[in-house]
């Protein structure tokens, strides 16, 4: 069953991953995710139903749009890939813990668990694609991950009756606010106020994995950054004035945490004989 899971998670994500797409392109520019229907960005003609099949249709058409044969950017079917190969690793990670419940109220908060990490998997995507795009993270999309990180963790909770992972979401989404509000107060060209309210947003689920969650995935997000731009400024690709989009980096840093960062945490507390409460 588990089999069955990861691969209805991976056909989702590969339909969502088709209205991210949408998400990224219209969103900046302020338009309406749902309406109007897709069209080509050269001709305006309108995508058939036939011709928005999730990559295969990329694949029919070779790349280009069957009215005028403008080209078709490579990014679409590769974006709905990585749609469907993050929620087939969230569904793969999550998946095991719902069919290892013991009552039914456990395996709903554990699939309710999962829901809320394969939604922190789609905006990442989105969100990553439009800051590397514009340097921005449109609150449109921030600011409701809040509402439903905090709803299904919170449900989750009720039904497990363990609210202890829920309590260190709390802290985690405050601590990190305030952490990156205070940077950006300090230091206002080199951090956003995006960048402050996404750190509470990923505070939620790095709480909810642990405190070495937290901590590496807070930790990776400076470190990867730092390396890319060493990197950026020893091929001369940019210099020291120049910015890059530091929203890529936190989702990246998190994910780190969410999926080793506990292991990582206490095997360096190891060293000095400590160990996680």
């Amino acid at each position: 069953m588990i089999a069955v899971t990861v691969v209805l998670a991976a056909v989702l994500g590969l339909l969502l991953g088709s209205f991210l797409n949408v998400v990224v392109y219209r969103v900046p520019i302020g338009k309406s995710i749902v309406s109007p229907p897709s069209a080509c960005p050269n001709c305006e003609h309108e995508i058939k139903p036939y011709d928005n099949i999730p990559v295969l249709s990329w694949l029919l058409l070779r790349g280009k749009c069957r009215n005028c044969a403008a080209p078709i950017s490579a990014r679409y079917p590769l974006v709905e890939l990585a749609t469907s190969l993050s929620f087939a690793l969230v569904a793969l990670g999550f998946a095991p813990a719902a069919f290892a419940a013991t009552t039914s109220a456990g395996a709903v908060a554990a699939v309710l668990v999962m829901v809320a990490f394969l939604y922190l998997a789609a905006i990442t995507i989105a969100l990553a694609l439009i800051d590397l795009d514009v340097h921005k993270l449109p609150n449109v999309i921030v600011i409701p991950a809040y509402a439903v990180g905090a709803a299904l963790f919170g449900a989750a909770s009720f039904l497990s009756g363990d609210f202890g992972p829920l309590i260190g979401s709390g802290i985690a989404m405050a601590g990190l606010f305030l952490f990156y509000l205070v940077m950006a107060l300090v230091y206002p060209g080199g951090m956003g106020l995006g960048d402050v309210k996404l750190a509470g947003v990923l505070g939620i689920y790095l709480g909810w994995a642990g405190w070495g969650a937290v901590a590496v995935g807070a930790f990776s997000a400076f470190l990867l950054a730092g390396v890319f731009s060493i990197i950026l400024l020893a091929t001369k690709r940019a210099g020291r004035k120049s910015g890059i989009p530091f929203g890529p980096w936190m989702f990246a840093g998190a994910w780190l945490g969410i999926v080793v960062g506990n292991a990582v945490f206490a095997s360096y507390l190891s060293v000095f004989d400590l160990t996680v409460a």
